[in-house]
């Protein structure tokens, strides 16, 4: 969509807000503005002009009212743990904090459904239901601080995707401020709704760009009882990728299945306080591989199948096996951090990509032999069991023209191998403002142009999240 030209909030405008909200929950000073201007992406940086902290649905919706009327821009901003830059206010406007919205209104036990709003961390809301037997699966890698709203606006999934879904097979129903201030319910709480189009799917995975949920009916499942955790090396980064495939054809469904090559783990170790994982010189990739259920039985005799797949594809024979919740704690603490190593280490991008798992062992070897011809080096893991890789190219020894000028292109070669793999371009990171120059390999103009119409239908004066996606 092309970019419309903005207001600014002038001092009888803020002067409304201040009323609507109250003037504690109405930041305007710099270093507030700039704190609430980045998330995880990278080192950008985009404050809004003023930033709101709403308490309740009748709140937001005038706040959209006023936005609506005076053309501002209005970015959705929630714990700030994206990595595609779906919350940076780029037209500056009005940033809209989600963070008061922060309750779990009802565990409805008899349903297996929650009702909870955007605002509450994702770990929070796993703990909770987890007490009462009950388990909510979708666990990106920043659960212990991203909220439930982001998780929905991106469509976030995690190692247990692979069994259970992502965040999408998750929610029954929404309530969604529209960009006008008008508040609608995009389906119903029930396991089956086939009554006219399906908004709440349409609403998962936009990006704050049709709407604000305010709140969520999200379905749960029994808690497994019981999980087992392996740690598979291997001396062959494509033979790691290659036996992932196999061990679903064997007709094993692992609970999660966490690729990682070498240098991946090597980072983190290095600069993640209390990371600690001794691996022989000759690895080169691991497999973190865990199964659940309900029958102990039953669980090892899996392990022991996945055992017979890893091993004819020529994995290392000092496999770790987690023999308690410490174990497990500790190899789950060194595959969520590798991010975070990452980051701590250089400057770098990450790209989101996926591809049908029997073709991640030629996504990885293509990733490679694009890094020889940029001259770059990458940090590959991800969710190797449902063919999510995130690759992240390192800056290291390249020049700032070459960054900025020659890096994109091996980005785009890339995205073109991943979509000519079958695969595309984001599977759980999304869009955002990164990679929205990328689109056109992923998508043709018709279908482009019917997500840009879907846009208009909903924000006619393109004010919700602008310049984000397209």
């Amino acid at each position: 969509m092309a970019t419309k030209s903005y207001n600014k909030i002038s001092e009888a405008i803020l002067k409304e807000i201040f009323l609507l909200v109250g003037k504690d929950n109405v930041l305007t000073d710099e270093e507030n503005l700039i704190n609430y201007g980045h998330d995880e992406t990278e080192n950008l940086i985009f404050p809004p002009e003023v930033l709101i902290k709403p308490a309740n649905v009748e709140q937001v919706s005038k706040i959209m009212k006023l936005a609506f009327k005076n053309i501002i821009p209005v970015t959705p901003i929630g714990a700030r743990t994206g990595l595609s830059g779906g919350s940076l206010s780029i037209h500056g406007g009005i940033g809209l904090s989600m963070e008061r919205f922060n309750k779990i209104l009802e565990i409805d036990e008899d349903n297996l459904q929650v009702h909870v709003q955007p605002g509450v961390i994702t770990q929070v809301l796993q703990n909770e239901v987890a007490k009462k037997g009950l388990y909510y699966a979708p666990d990106p890698a920043s659960r212990g601080s991203c909220f439930i709203g982001g998780n929905i606006a991106e469509n976030s999934g995690g190692p247990r995707a692979v069994k259970y879904g992502v965040t999408k097979d998750f929610v029954l129903n929404l309530e969604v401020v529209l960009p006008n201030g008008e508040i609608i319910k995009t389906g119903a709480d029930t396991l089956k709704n086939s009554t006219g189009y399906n908004l709440t799917q349409l609403m998962i995975g936009s990006e704050g760009t049709l709407g604000i949920v305010t709140k969520a009916t999200l379905k749960l499942i029994p808690l497994p009882k019981y999980n087992k955790l392996i740690l598979v090396p291997f001396s062959s980064a494509v033979d790691a990728c290659s036996a992932v495939a196999s061990i679903f054809k064997a007709g094993i469904v692992p609970s999660a299945m966490e690729f990682m090559d070498r240098n991946a783990v090597d980072y983190t170790i290095k600069y993640i306080e209390e990371a600690e994982l001794e691996m022989s010189d000759n690895v080169k990739a691991l497999l973190l591989i865990e199964v659940d259920g309900n029958q102990q039985e039953s669980l090892m005799d899996e392990i022991q199948k996945v055992l017979e797949v890893v091993e004819a594809h020529n994995s290392d024979e000092n496999i770790l096996f987690a023999e308690d919740e410490a174990q497990k704690e500790k190899l789950w603490f060194i595959r969520r951090r590798i991010g975070e190593a990452v980051k701590v280490n250089s400057i770098y991008k990450e790209e989101d990509t996926v591809v049908p798992r029997y073709k991640l062992p030629d996504l990885l070897s293509g990733v490679k032999e694009i890094g020889k011809k940029y001259g770059f080096e990458s940090i590959c893991y991800g969710h190797a069991g449902d063919g999510n890789m995130h690759v992240n190219i390192i800056k290291g020894n390249l020049t700032q023209k070459q960054w900025d000028n020659e890096l994109p292109l091996a980005i785009r070669e890339i995205f073109q191998l991943t979509v000519s793999l079958g695969g595309t371009i984001s599977g759980e990171h999304g869009i955002g403002w990164v990679q929205k120059d990328y689109m056109d390999i992923a998508y043709q103009d018709i279908e482009l142009n019917l997500m840009r119409e879907i846009k208009k239908v909903f924000d006619p004066k393109n004010i919700m999240n602008p310049s984000k996606i397209f």
